[in-house]
């Protein structure tokens, strides 16, 4: 949260209060209005507002409503990123806004990286100086369209720790809030001056231990961004009860279960966490997701060289999927080597196999094209390499430099 900014030439109730809180002969101080005014001091947050909640704000404020209006159309389409810089609004109505410890949200690029084939991951310094990635996958159709695709992430690291992902070897810090997802697509539009047509959770994270922040992005991204929900991909390696939560909300987005093996046995082995919760649960839990949303779940399968991807896994991951019904799509994840792992990379013919595998079983499936290779393609690679500890900002750093002249 931003820190409320003391002006000295400024009434201090106006520096500590929104307009709302403070008293005036023209209008009163109503319940509903310390409410919202409430939720605005704890947020202080303008990314993630909705057209309407912008409108709320521009009145409580003593502005006209029109003026959330161009508020909306500065944060979501212009994407300014300071304040500041509304120069369509009022010096007054902005002053007030940062006075009350407004701010946009937005954070600054640390650094990029740029494949061959046009992928661009970037890594993002938050407020507390942590990092986090996100990644632009330009993909162009056969009439020269290109869909972009922004792989986002919904929590710095991950706790789960799964064996075979970069991000969990990194370690977890702590969940994203709704505004630090949503940046991340505005990032990758700026970048690619083109819009993001598609959004998958797949990046650091199980956006299931984050779902209140993930389903408010989730919103904005769809009402605000204009995104189609259809266009949006929610991923989990399975966090028990979260599933039958997400259905409740019938939502028309894509449900991707990252399952990696076909039994139970295998797949604790590769995910630790599916101790906690079983194979047998969260297949029950995807049938009836199926039944309550009409959406197909698509599994995620990353195969692992001499692990997970021999045609017996393919016939016994057949198997399961038949047992449990029907409108299910398996994508298969060829492995991105990472240091340090004592995994490989399965070979083609192998790969090619498992899918012929699924396909004579009629599991409908596809081959995920690996984008980015030399860009540190796999999950949580690149923030790896730069940071596995909040980066320590200028006045740390000059401390930390101070300590070490003392020690010596």
């Amino acid at each position: 949260m931003a820190v409320i900014q003391h002006m000295c030439s400024a009434p201090l109730s106006r520096v500590m209060l929104p307009r709302s809180l403070v008293f005036s002969s023209s209008r009163g101080l109503s319940i509903l209005s310390a409410a919202r005014a409430s939720h605005a001091v704890s947020q202080q947050v303008l990314l993630g507002m909705s057209e309407h909640e912008l409108q709320q704000l521009a009145l409580e404020f003593g502005q006209q409503s029109y003026r959330g209006k161009q508020l909306h159309h500065l944060i979501y389409k212009r994407k300014v990123k300071e304040i500041e810089d509304f120069s369509q609004l009022p010096q007054a109505f902005r002053n007030d806004l940062q006075e009350a410890g407004w701010k946009i949200g937005r954070s600054p690029i640390y650094h990029t990286v740029t494949a061959a084939d046009g992928t661009v991951k970037l890594l993002i310094k938050l407020e507390d100086n942590r990092l986090i990635e996100t990644v632009g996958i330009p993909v162009e159709d056969d009439k020269g369209l290109m869909r972009l695709t922004a792989c986002v992430s919904s929590q710095v690291g991950c706790p789960l720790r799964c064996s075979f992902c970069a991000t969990g070897k990194g370690g977890f810090s702590r969940n994203l809030k709704r505004h630090e997802i949503i940046e991340q697509v505005l990032a990758i539009e700026e970048l690619f001056k083109n819009r993001v047509t598609n959004v998958v959770f797949m990046g650091m994270g199980e956006p299931m231990l984050n779902l209140d922040s993930v389903l408010e992005a989730h919103r904005c991204l769809n009402k605000d961004v204009q995104i189609g929900q259809r266009m949006i991909t929610i991923s989990t390696v399975g966090v028990p009860n979260t599933i039958r939560k997400l259905a409740s909300y019938k939502l028309q987005s894509t449900l991707a279960v990252s399952l990696h093996a076909p039994n139970q046995k295998l797949r604790e082995a590769i995910v630790p966490s599916a101790k906690s919760y079983p194979l047998d649960a969260i297949m029950k839990d995807c049938r009836d997701y199926f039944l309550d949303t009409s959406r197909r779940v698509s599994f995620e399968y990353a195969l692992l060289a001499g692990v997970n991807d021999k045609t017996e896994h393919a016939v016994e991951l057949a198997q399961l999927l038949h047992e449990w019904g029907r409108g299910y799509h398996v994508n298969l994840i060829p492995f991105n080597p990472i240091e340090g792992s004592e995994y490989q990379r399965p070979h083609r013919k192998a790969v090619a196999a498992f899918a012929a595998a699924l396909e004579s079983r009629k599991i409908t499936g596809s081959v995920r094209q690996t984008r980015g290779l030399d860009a540190s393609a796999a999950c949580g690679q690149l923030r790896n390499k730069f940071q596995k500890s909040p980066l320590l900002t200028e006045s740390e750093n000059l401390q930390s430099q101070a300590d070490v002249t003392v020690a010596c």
